[in-house]
């Protein structure tokens, strides 16, 4: 009997945790009878989302407040069971009344390993940042993953606690982080972020980071997945990192100005244990780019400049050196830190003749019609790196990541043409996990593109690391598996192509993350370039291949960097590299987590001191209640 009885339910400005809402989507699903459920937030594209996958809400309003959760099975009483149990898969996550999922026992742990106040019962749990603090005396750092609205406040909090702030969180606005960087840089405290996705401090993966060895190379980013890609690469080149800062996707704009860049770039090259720096950004604003770059210059170190998808900088000087790719950047920046002995032959054009054979392979396989590349990235940065190197080469080119010519994409649930999409762009995650947490939406989306008859090349990121998916290759491979099957039963081939960001180190253990995906047909490269150009090839041939030889193009250089001058004269506001924010890449930080457990938990894994604040949104987060509280202020 086929699946027809549709149920939808809506709690009115409901707030849970977005790990509880996936884990209780995931056990609706393995109940009996039931074929699809989705237990999201009310966002227009969550809403969407459902519709998809045949659980129309019809009717049903709902608000990004609210909690939609729909059912669909083969009959009424085994949808009713699913809902029935809603309260009890939701019990141990997070709501206005309860905390999140995790033991009931102590989140504060200490280097022993042992929660404060005995050797192992429940212990209090803070509901402040500064009571945390008190709690965890070591604390330094506050890493905070709470809903993009309630963000602001939680970091505010910490920075005038005393804490340095780590703000993971996304859909927070551009004037709340130019404030939050102004407080911090007043009180000698480092804000990173918002949409800050990762760091490493001391030898401590935060967020989504990978395990790599420790080294003399320092990474400044405002790019999670670049710095990802370039600290992974330095370990498997040998290399190590000191330390790898984030600041924020948006820190490069001129609305920000830079701010936290120069204050990590200022503490990287003051650091002892750091020889060269890597400097990775999306393609940043001009002006900001070319402050940035004399402040760079003047460091006192070495530094490799990587503008994912911009033109190389020129700098007549030597102090700084310039990556097209954040393969080469990694690759120069072990070099410069004496980590790694610089290749003589260069290895892209070592690969290239088995690219070109694997490309025109694959080729020869698909139909005349199948012309287009659909390239489904988990990672904003890596995104960008995959516009800059294809805007040229297939047009038109259509992304949510502007980058050279490439067009802006009309709706973002329809691909045209050659469509290259960042999952984890802030109009896909309102309301929803990251992509590289949950792989509904890429699986969904990865299905979508599959089924169209004009499209040969499907191209992805698998990111490892703390934080991410325990087996991204494991989830996508079976959906690979499945498109291919059903484009071969329809007399068509279909070519999919990976890059596999991490190191063996990691939990997931990049090795075996590869071999999964090759044994589902996936051409697996060694960085997301070559990935990239890889993809490309299959369609343009070497024209694609040739992107990895010359300058990417973003319409324009940032410019040549200006003569270095000191740091006090920096026109985006006075600075104070004061002993905390040298003192925070001493050692390990002590971190005052408040938002998603399974970060915590990474970081107890480590071994690093960490506390969960009992947090929960204010208002038990109806919007209309917190409006009038902003108003009694």
């Amino acid at each position: 009997m086929s699946a027809t009885v549709v149920r939808i339910a809506i709690r009115r400005s409901a707030y849970y945790d977005s790990v509880t809402l996936m884990q209780a989507q995931q056990a609706l699903r393995a109940f009996p009878g039931i074929a699809e459920a989705g237990v999201v937030m009310g966002t227009e594209a969550n809403l969407d989302l459902l519709r998809q996958a045949g659980l129309d809400p019809g009717s049903a309003t709902a608000t990004p407040d609210d909690l939609v959760v729909a059912v669909r099975g083969d009959r009424e009483e085994h949808v009713e069971a699913a809902l029935a149990s809603l309260d009890a898969l939701l019990r141990p996550g997070t709501s206005g009344t309860t905390q999140p999922r995790e033991d009931v026992l102590a989140h504060a742990v200490g280097m022993d390993g042992r929660p404060p106040g005995g050797a192992g019962g429940e212990v209090y749990r803070p509901r402040t940042v500064a009571a945390a603090a008190r709690l965890l005396p070591d604390a330094n750092l506050a890493l905070i993953s709470v809903p993009g609205r309630f963000a602001a406040g939680v970091a505010r909090e910490a920075l005038e606690a005393g804490l340095h702030v780590m703000l993971f969180s996304d859909n927070v606005p551009i004037e709340d982080e130019v404030r939050l960087k102004r407080i911090g840089r007043e009180a000698g405290r480092l804000c990173m972020g918002p949409d800050c996705g990762t760091a490493i401090i001391g030898g401590a993966a935060l967020g989504f980071a990978n395990r790599v060895r420790r080294g003399p190379v320092g990474v400044a980013a405002a790019a999670g997945t670049g710095l990802q890609e370039v600290a992974t690469i330095v370990h498997r080149l040998g290399g190590g990192i000191s330390h790898a800062l984030g600041t924020g996707g948006r820190d490069l704009t001129a609305e920000v100005g830079g701010a936290a860049m120069t204050d990590v770039l200022t503490l990287l090259g003051t650091d002892p244990s750091t020889t060269a720096v890597v400097l990775v950004s999306k393609p940043p604003d001009p002006g900001v780019a070319r402050r940035l770059l004399a402040h760079a210059a003047g460091i006192g170190k070495p530094v490799v400049v990587a503008f994912v998808g911009a033109a190389p900088v020129t700098d007549a000087g030597g102090r700084l050196h310039s990556a097209s790719t954040l393969e080469e950047a990694g690759r120069l920046g072990a070099h410069l830190a004496g980590g790694a002995p610089r290749d003589p032959e260069d290895p892209v054009e070592a690969w290239r003749p088995g690219a070109r054979r694997r490309a025109g392979a694959a080729a020869a396989r698909l139909a005349p019609a199948q012309r287009y590349l659909r390239a489904l990235y988990s990672g904003g940065t890596l995104c960008a790196e995959c516009v800059g190197l294809l805007h040229s080469v297939l047009r038109p080119l259509y992304t949510n990541v502007p980058v050279g010519s490439a067009r802006p994409l009309g709706s973002p649930a329809r691909s045209a043409a050659h469509t290259v999409l960042d999952l984890g762009a802030d109009e896909f995650t309102v309301g929803r996990l990251h992509p590289m947490l949950d792989m509904t939406l890429r699986a969904q989306r990865l299905r979508q593109e599959a089924a169209d008859p004009e499209v040969g090349v499907i191209l992805l990121d698998v990111v490892l690391g703390e934080g991410v998916h325990p087996d991204p290759a494991g989830a996508l491979s079976p959906v690979v598996d499945e498109a291919r099957r059903a484009a071969a039963a329809s007399g068509r081939d279909l070519v999919v192509v990976a890059s596999v960001c991490g190191t063996d180190a990691d939990p997931q253990n990049r090795s075996q993350q590869a071999a999964r995906l090759e044994a589902a047909g996936v051409l697996v490269e060694e960085s997301n370039a070559r990935a990239a150009a890889l993809a490309g090839a299959v369609l343009a041939g070497d024209a694609a291949l040739d992107s990895l030889r010359r300058p990417l193009s973003a319409g324009g250089a940032p410019g040549p960097a200006a003569p270095a001058r000191p740091a006090a004269e920096d026109p985006s506001g006075p600075r104070r590299t004061s002993e905390a924010a040298a003192a925070l890449l001493a050692r390990a930080p002590g971190v005052v987590n408040v938002g998603l457990a399974i970060f915590a938990e990474s970081l107890r894994a480590q071994q690093v001191p960490v506390i969960d604040l009992d947090w929960r949104p204010p208002a038990g987060g109806d919007r209309a209640m917190l409006d009038l509280l902003a108003r009694l202020e």
